[in-house]
């Protein structure tokens, strides 16, 4: 029998058996479960693996979240190395008029994060260069993931009372990325600081305000969300490979059923949700809709993958999180990840949404 634990793709296809229509070779998967903490080796190879998966709403939805989940099971932290990535990807093909990056020197071999956080007391401002022909940005954008490593990123700066998506070289005299603080125990390698921008040249991606309206930014949450749930499968693979062998208890194995019926929940809902972007191609998908689905898919994976940690903390004791390295840091970069969701407050947002709109959802 095949080792439940090790790195093996994962799918939201209607097979759900680990490694049906395989999203990536289980090459990739190892790499990235054996070099998890060299974010330049990750980085070459998300480099590599990115032109092989398709963009969201294509219609192989379902086959790129099934490799972000497969990449994740393997290691939570390589997902949250190529899932920026991808996104950017993603954005700069989704952009009216295309986008011109020859004046920041990107390429085929360039990396790409994604900064649209906004924090207390900094703020990134856009504006005309000297010459009125281009643009540049000033000001400190925060949580800025990798932003050390990376070659490129878009990042959000307000023009006027607005946002507008820019794309931006990171490796100039006109910007600095901070070190830290990061004290963190989870995403260790992935550090999320500040970055500083001076006079820094930049192209802009699409026109004000797009970046935030546009369906596919929703579309993006939901990657993320099969990121978490990719983790939570890694988890759910550790406890199934703790049993073999062994008489299972009554207890132990209704955590073992629980945690199915969440992974299975929140599988259905990713899949479900794949379906719906692919249609909305043809305008299948509104921005309203397109937001009221990312954050229900979001919210059910957000809490499948919290009963999952819970189940398995309590099968399997802290045994593991003393003495198996792999499954300690994968409980910690995992409980990190799943709190970019925002819990209540899209609860909140979602019951307003439904109100607003004047439709009896169910």
């Amino acid at each position: 029998m095949a080792d439940p634990a090790a790195p093996s793709p994962v799918t939201l296809a209607p097979d759900p058996s680990p490694g049906a229509d395989a999203a990536l070779p289980p090459s990739d998967l190892a790499f990235v479960a054996d070099h998890a903490t060299d974010v330049p080796a990750l980085l070459d190879r998300v480099g590599r693996i990115a032109p092989s998966l398709p963009a969201p709403g294509e219609g192989d939805t379902v086959r790129l979240w099934s490799a972000l989940a497969s990449v994740a099971a393997a290691d939570v932290g390589a997902a949250r190395v190529l899932e920026p990535h991808l996104d950017a990807l993603t954005i700069l093909r989704q952009a009216p008029d295309g986008v011109d990056l020859g004046l920041l020197d990107a390429g085929p071999a360039s990396t790409w994060g994604v900064y649209a956080a906004e924090g207390p007391g900094v703020r990134v401002e856009a504006r005309p260069d000297a010459a009125g022909e281009g643009w540049v940005l000033d000001g400190t954008k925060p949580w800025c993931s990798l932003a050390r490593h990376l070659s490129h990123a878009l990042v959000t700066a307000w023009v006027g009372d607005e946002r507008r998506l820019f794309a931006v070289a990171l490796r100039t005299p006109h910007v600095r990325a901070d070190e830290g603080p990061w004290v963190a125990r989870g995403l260790t390698q992935v550090v999320s600081a500040p970055v500083h921008l001076d006079s820094a040249p930049a192209v802009p991606v699409g026109p004000t305000g797009w970046y935030l309206r546009r369906p596919g930014f929703a579309w993006g949450g939901i990657g993320v969300a099969a990121c978490w749930w990719g983790g939570a499968v890694g988890l759910a693979r550790s406890l199934w490979s703790s049993l073999q062998g062994r008489e299972a208890q009554q207890l132990a194995l209704a955590h073992l059923g629980a945690v199915d019926v969440a992974l299975g929940a929140a599988r259905s809902a990713l899949a479900e949700a794949a379906v719906l972007v692919d249609g909305s191609v043809d305008g299948g998908l509104d921005d309203a809709v397109a937001g009221l689905t990312a954050r229900r898919v979001r919210t059910v994976v957000a809490d499948a993958v919290e009963e999952v940690q819970r189940r398995c903390a309590h099968a399997m004791g802290p045994g593991p999180l003393t003495t198996d390295e792999a499954f300690a840091r994968r409980v910690a970069d995992l409980g990190l990840y799943v709190r970019q969701h925002h819990a209540e407050r899209d609860q909140a947002s979602q019951g307003r949404d439904l109100l607003a709109r004047g439709e009896l959802p169910w």
